[in-house]
């Protein structure tokens, strides 16, 4: 025989009833159900509905290349060199001559001086491979990309050396009496040769200080680059 279910206890009762209602259960709002009869999931579901804007997380660091021209290289020489000198040293094994390259390089180390011309260019060789590959190893590449700002912890973004130079360069022609410029930028200097034709090089210098430090921040780098202007007048004609 199926018991019942004790009757619920609703919140909210007056002081002093709390004793009188021991081994109830408290009520729950019954959830909405769908067409056959069962709890709605959804209706557990609780939305968050806050609006603020994340905080800033801090900048971006260097993007580091992922090197696989040369990471590829190096496997395959790495394998193929491994390979044939596996295969020679078995077929050794199984009383076989050895192959004559590696008789001929094993003599030629035998006989030559340390200080012959062909083994200092070897080792040159060697030496120059090893740190170019170090040097691959170490730095992150991607020298094109100037990291920027980042507004939240889970984004990364870059900005083009020839985009920021791009833009510093159309705001420097906004610039009254600037004829022409020439933007070269890095990661840690923006250096910019602006040619007027007309007003006074102290004012025109002045106001493209005071632009280009306002659009240099307006980029959202990570770094902000330091500005190197230069104004000069055109020349003139004939």
């Amino acid at each position: 025989m199926r018991r019942r279910a004790p009757p619920c206890h609703r919140a909210g009762g007056r002081a002093g009833e709390h004793d009188g209602l021991r081994g109830r259960r408290p009520c729950r709002a019954a959830a909405p159900a769908d067409g056959r009869g069962r709890e709605d999931p959804m209706s557990q579901v609780t939305l968050d509905k806050s609006t603020d804007a994340p905080a800033d997380a801090g900048g971006s660091g260097r993007f580091w290349a992922p090197r696989r021209i040369p990471a590829g290289i190096v496997a395959v020489l790495v394998l193929a060199g491994a390979g044939l000198l596996l295969y020679d040293i078995v077929a050794v094994r199984a009383h076989r001559p050895a192959m004559s390259w590696r008789r001929t390089l094993a003599r030629q180390l035998a006989e030559r001086p340390l200080d012959n011309t062909w083994v200092l260019a070897g080792a040159a060789l060697a030496v120059a491979l090893g740190l170019w590959l170090l040097a691959l190893a170490l730095t992150p590449g991607h020298r094109s990309l100037l990291p920027m700002r980042r507004p939240h912890p889970d984004v990364r973004a870059g900005l083009k050396r020839d985009a920021a130079a791009q833009v510093l360069r159309d705001r420097a022609m906004d610039v009254s009496g600037v004829r022409s410029v020439r933007v070269r930028m890095r990661r840690r200097k923006a250096a910019v040769r602006a040619v007027s034709h007309f007003r006074e090089l102290d004012d025109v210098r002045a106001d493209l200080d005071t632009t280009l430090t306002e659009a240099i921040h307006g980029l959202g780098l990570t770094h902000a680059p330091r500005l190197a202007l230069r104004v000069t007048r055109a020349a003139r004609k004939g």
